[in-house]
């Protein structure tokens, strides 16, 4: 009896609990390449996209959704993370091998399925690092949300690829064959040259957008016929900003800018903050996501992601409102090396380009497979472009400030505006403050980090924030005026630890012929340093200001390169003289490496070496 009892009570205090209720499904539709610069929803004269302007109707749009990185495999890896990229080493596009991630990091998909969540991907993956199990019930590009349970909430992401950069690799013809009025209302961005080139490629993206579009159209209509569209958050963005020449992998708001509009079920109005059919100038970045969903969901994100939830349980009004910052980098893209942090303040963006005399034209085999780039580059070398067009293929300044309210397109440099130079400063510090939080990988090469933070890559950080520091330091030292880091460039040289010797050789580049008192220190490092990229930076130098040096050691120091990466970071700089000066032939032949780095034919070195022996 006593048996019977205690088990009534059992059932009787079961039956009070309340019932946990099945959390929102939610859908991501992704467009790859896609600006809001290009966009009838954001900007007037951009592409009509009807069936993503019906969702913003009965949800919200956000004016300032931002890809921390302006390529794929670098944004997703962050999407998914919800941790910035160059802290956990995945800040490379593609990764030459992939990272592990830390025992606390995991990709937030782990969590939902925990909830209770079917997860799908259709189809598109391309992360930086080795995927944990337990991630996705299925990814493939059948991969859908139907093969749940009956009643199991889902969590899908449905990928397009129609207006990825590659759909701009057309060739003359298309061009040749469309008649100029139906190009004579397009107006080109105030870098690009007016040539039908340009106009062709603003008209034939535009037209990928609506097409991308209708099958987004089709995905939401069978949504529908399942009746899932009231118990169904989606949100619509891209991978990243547009594909347009300046815009993919580079970091400016074309690159980095994303279209973000989030329907709103009647069923889950209450995890949101604003009305259906509103707009939000709350700053939204890739780091966000993560967090955001798990909020939407009722789970509070883990202390690893770097983001903040901006809807949802776990959203925190009052920072909301006031969020109006975002951060943003661009490392090494395919064969083309750089390193360039940003950060958006409001309308103020800054820009920081740690090697100034990387030029944004520097080749790219896949960025110049469009003809675009190749009639953008032809009418440098003519002569023909004005100052704001020629700017792609000149010496950068150090840091850069732009008042986008005035200056959307990143035209006006105001660095130099007496007036200007409070907010400057003011964002030339926030910046520093969070490379060094981070802290930032991204001040040790590549190579150097493939050999020694690939397993751990956090806790490598964290182990070595203070080096970070002082390389930091030493790479700032092109702010300042000549006079004012000579001697801190001088020690810099002399330095044992060769991160700092290198970053003191990048600081003399920035310098140009400034710097030419330190040619003796230059030649020193160049015959005789122990650190192969030491002797290259050395190198690269003498090439940038047309300093005699022998050419044989160019092939000397390629052949002692200990690894593909290695040999590609130093082929960045033959390729960076080759783009200046398009005559510049190197006496290099194949053999200098291995085959095996040719296996593939589209292998880094592979690329840079057909363009620096064949000109392809």
């Amino acid at each position: 009896m006593k048996k019977i009892i205690v088990v009534g009570l059992i059932m009787l205090h079961s039956a009070c609990k309340p019932i946990q209720e099945v959390g929102p499904n939610i859908v991501w539709l992704i467009t790859e390449d896609t600006s809001p610069h290009h966009m009838q929803l954001y900007y007037e004269g951009g592409a009509s996209m009807p069936n993503i302007e019906k969702l913003a109707k009965q949800g919200i749009v956000f004016n300032n959704a931002f890809s921390n990185a302006p390529v794929c495999s670098v944004a997703r890896s962050t999407l998914i993370t919800g941790c910035y990229a160059p802290r956990i080493f995945t800040q490379f596009h593609r990764r030459m091998q992939f990272t592990t991630l830390s025992e606390d990091v995991q990709p937030f998909p782990y969590y939902l399925k925990q909830a209770g969540y079917y997860t799908s991907n259709n189809h598109k993956q391309d992360y930086n690092f080795i995927l944990p199990k337990g991630v996705w019930d299925e990814s493939s590009r059948e991969a859908t949300y139907k093969n749940r349970k009956n009643g199991q909430p889902f969590f899908h992401v449905q990928s397009h690829n129609l207006s990825h950069e590659g759909s701009l690799h057309f060739d003359q013809k298309a061009i040749d064959q469309t008649p100029n009025e139906d190009l004579e209302n397009i107006k080109v961005f105030p870098y690009h040259p007016n040539t039908k080139t340009f106009r062709y490629s603003y008209h034939h993206f535009q037209n990928q957008h609506t097409l991308t579009d209708n099958l987004m159209g089709e995905f939401l209509t069978d949504l529908e016929e399942e009746g899932l569209m009231e118990e169904t958050i989606i949100f619509y963005f891209a991978d990243h900003g547009g594909a347009l020449p300046r815009s993919k992998g580079y970091a400016y708001e074309s690159g980095l800018q994303v279209p973000l509009v989030v329907y709103i079920p009647e069923k889950w109005k209450h995890l949101f903050n604003q009305n259906k059919g509103s707009r939000s100038d709350t700053f939204v970045e890739f780091v966000d996501f993560a967090p955001t969903i798990l909020s939407l969901v009722g789970i509070a994100a883990p202390s690893s992601m770097d983001g903040t939830a901006v809807l949802g349980k776990f959203a925190e009004l009052s920072k909301i409102r006031n969020k109006n910052t975002a951060f943003g980098h661009a490392d090494r893209f395919d064969e083309k090396y750089d390193l360039i942090r940003t950060l958006r303040v409001g309308n103020y963006k800054y820009i920081r380009n740690y090697q100034p005399f990387n030029v944004d034209g520097l080749y790219n085999f896949y960025r110049y497979k469009m003809l675009g780039y190749k009639n953008w580059r032809d009418l440098y070398f003519s002569e023909k472009l004005n100052e704001k067009q020629r700017k792609f293929f000149e010496f950068r300044r150090a840091e850069a400030l732009y008042d986008l309210d005035q200056d959307p397109h990143e035209v006006n440099d105001l660095s130099l505006s007496a007036e200007h130079q409070e907010i400057l400063t003011q964002m030339r510090d926030q910046l520093r403050e969070k490379l060094v939080s981070l802290p930032d990988l991204s001040f040790y090469p590549e190579p150097f980090l493939l050999e020694n933070a690939l397993k751990k890559p956090v806790d490598f950080g964290l182990n070595h924030r203070y080096e970070i520091q002082e390389l930091i330091a030493v790479a700032d030292l092109n702010l300042y005026s000549f006079s004012d880091a000579e001697q801190q460039i001088r020690l810099a040289l002399a330095n044992e630890n060769p991160w700092i010797r290198y970053w003191g050789l990048i600081a003399c580049s920035s310098f140009g012929r400034e710097a030419k008192s330190f040619l003796p220190k230059i030649q020193e490092l160049l015959n005789n340093d122990e650190e192969n990229l030491v002797r290259f930076r050395a190198l690269e130098y003498l090439m940038l200001n047309k300093q005699p040096y022998q050419t044989k050691i160019i092939k000397e120091i390629l052949k002692s390169a200990k690894s593909m990466t290695e040999a590609n970071l130093m082929l960045n700089s033959l390729a960076l003289i080759k783009s200046l000066n398009p005559s510049f032939k190197p006496d290099l032949s194949k053999d200098i490496f291995p085959t095996e780095w040719y296996e593939k034919e589209n292998d880094l070195v592979n690329r840079r070496m057909n363009y620096l022996i064949f000109n392809l």
